[in-house]
């Protein structure tokens, strides 16, 4: 692979974080919401709260492991060289499988709010945009981003003054408790960790980044910070308006919110908000897979053909193309909301990977307890996620386990397994 041109490192600190931004901003408040406050009712910031958290942990321990290895591929390349092969691999079929099913969902929720009569031929339209954006560089797609988060992150401004602002607004609403019990609240952060998976999209462009050793450990809790301020700030204005139970029942809960406070006139701003925000999480997410796609296809984990980098664009050209045709596929026949819990399953076992890496990088008991907190909380939510996700979820990473072993994998030949077992030195 040598013989292979690189990706052109031209991403700074703050273009890194617009791009979390995107991916994370534009997936959670207009997607998860709504199914997150159905089930965990009154103790939905509890759930946010634990998601965040667990977040927190995934994002310290990738931010090491990213500046040890500034490579595309994210959690594929730690586990890799730090767990062995088969664990990379794991981690990014996970990954892969996970985040195409996000895409599908981001793509969709365009379309159910730009013209819902026609939901998956705008859904593909706009896989087949973004992915033209990704084709002619990285840097064209992060200042397209940029525009994006500036106007999402309007929006959501405008939907907090409306509802802080609106005599329906009552702060009894926001009393935490644990209506649905402790497993819904569990359930909740599992279906909202899908919204603050998206500093992922960081750690998987480290070889297009400048100086990825200092900008991915800042940019990775820079954007995921600004997140949570952004998730609670929303959240609680919404809850004052609606309460868990209306937040629940709506199937556009800050549209909504928005009514509910006696502000009509925002409700095609929201709506034309949200649509913008899912372009910047499809645009995103498109971004990460494909750069998984040609971290496994290096290592022979996917047709190699796949890892190809265009000679002027410098771009992972094919894996682009052949993730943007995937997801159109889906796109164009799948639901939206049960793609939400089956990509939260997919990667909380990508962070389990992530931070069982993390925890080979030190024998210190102190560095240690970050990386166990977030491998608990993993699977933790992965398994508190509705039966259907963690069942699909189960059969389609054994399909994966089985595609490995049929190569002749599992015995540590191909692709870093060498390099997976050095790897495990403390340092």
């Amino acid at each position: 692979m040598t013989q292979q041109p690189e990706l052109r490192r031209t991403l700074g600190v703050f273009d890194a974080v617009v791009i979390g931004l995107g991916s994370m901003i534009g997936a959670g408040i207009f997607a998860a919401l709504g199914p997150a406050a159905g089930a965990a009712g009154s103790g939905l910031l509890i759930g946010l709260g634990i998601a965040g958290a667990v977040a927190y942990c995934n994002a310290m321990s990738s931010a090491r492991l990213a500046a040890r290895y500034p490579a595309s591929g994210g959690t594929y390349v730690y586990g890799r060289e730090r767990l062995g092969a088969f664990w990379g691999y794991l981690a990014g079929w996970a990954f892969v499988v996970g985040k195409t099913a996000s895409c599908a969902a981001m793509a969709l929720t365009v379309g159910a709010y730009l013209w819902p009569g026609q939901a998956h031929a705008v859904a593909v339209g706009a896989v087949v945009l973004l992915t033209a954006v990704n084709y002619v560089g990285v840097q064209k797609s992060a200042w397209l981003t940029r525009g994006i988060v500036a106007v999402v992150l309007a929006v959501l401004a405008a939907v907090v003054a409306a509802c802080a602002g609106s005599g329906a607004s009552d702060a009894g609403r926001l009393a935490v408790g644990l209506s649905a019990g402790f497993g819904g609240v569990l359930q909740a952060a599992g279906l909202l960790f899908f919204a603050f998976a998206g500093y992922a999209r960081i750690a998987t462009l480290g070889e297009e980044v400048r100086n990825p050793a200092r900008t991915i450990p800042r940019a990775i809790p820079l954007a995921l910070g600004i997140t949570l301020c952004v998730y609670a700030a929303v959240a609680v204005a919404a809850l004052t308006v609606l309460g868990s139970d209306g937040l629940a029942g709506a199937s556009a809960p800050l549209v909504e919110a928005v009514r509910a406070a006696g502000a009509p006139g925002l409700v095609p701003v929201v709506r034309a908000g949200a649509a913008v925000a899912a372009l910047g999480s499809l645009l995103a997410l498109v971004l990460g897979v494909s750069r998984t796609t040609l971290a496994m296809a290096r290592d022979g984990h996917l047709p190699r053909a796949l890892a190809a980098v265009h000679p002027r664009f410098r771009v992972p050209h094919r894996a682009e193309l052949a993730v943007g045709a995937v997801v159109a596929v889906v796109a164009a026949t799948a639901d939206v909301r049960g793609a939400i819990g089956f990509s939260s399953f997919g990667v909380l076992v990508y962070y389990g990977v992530a931070n069982a890496s993390a925890w080979t990088l030190s024998s210190e008991p102190t560095a240690r307890v970050v990386p166990l907190v977030g491998g608990i909380g993993c699977v933790t939510l992965a398994f508190a996620l509705p039966v259907s996700s963690v069942a699909a979820g189960m059969l389609v990473l054994a399909v994966g386990v089985v595609a490995y072993g049929l190569r002749g994998q599992v015995r540590g030949g191909g692709g870093g397994g060498s390099r997976g077992r050095s790897g495990r030195r403390t340092l």
